[in-house]
């Protein structure tokens, strides 16, 4: 349904975890129409329990001011308690960041992939575009020599 885009720019991510979200009738109709934001969205944990703050829910289009919920409040995470306490000791200890990646839905039920993740600063993400890029590159030298696909401007191409 959604995807954070910039948590993979803006992070190294360590681990995933998959949980479920607690959502209002009208929630659950807007996300099935495609309409949410992870833009500036992130977990914490917060007396025992994961919540999802910063994630943006517009009301369902075709619902009247009955049963409308704020976009913008905080959502209740669904995560075992060996999960919830081994989140809560990595992100005290180690500094670590709760991202949200994406959000869908799986059997009927909506699920957010939760990140651990480190963030990466201006050099760090400099260094990853230049590694990712020089990947590429090799990737695309090794097709071209073992002949799949032809190198640019080459005359097998036009042929």
């Amino acid at each position: 349904m959604a995807r954070n885009r910039r948590a993979r720019h803006d992070y190294d991510v360590l681990e995933t975890f998959e949980c479920g979200i607690a959502l209002q009738g009208s929630e659950v109709k807007s996300l099935r129409a495609g309409r949410v934001s992870l833009q500036d969205a992130y977990a914490r944990i917060d007396r025992g329990e994961a919540w999802l703050v910063g994630v943006h829910i517009p009301p369902y289009e075709h619902s009247s001011g009955f049963g409308a919920h704020d976009p913008d409040r905080a959502r209740k995470l669904l995560l075992h308690r060996e999960q919830i306490d081994e989140l809560t000791g990595r992100t005290q200890q180690q500094s670590l960041t709760l991202v949200p990646l994406s959000i869908y839905f799986k059997e009927g039920r909506a699920k957010v992939e939760l990140a651990l993740a480190k963030g990466r600063r201006l050099y760090d993400k400099r260094h990853a575009i230049a590694s990712r890029d020089a990947d590429r590159e090799a990737a695309r030298e090794a097709a071209r020599a073992s002949g799949r696909t032809p190198a640019r401007g080459s005359r097998r191409e036009y042929e």
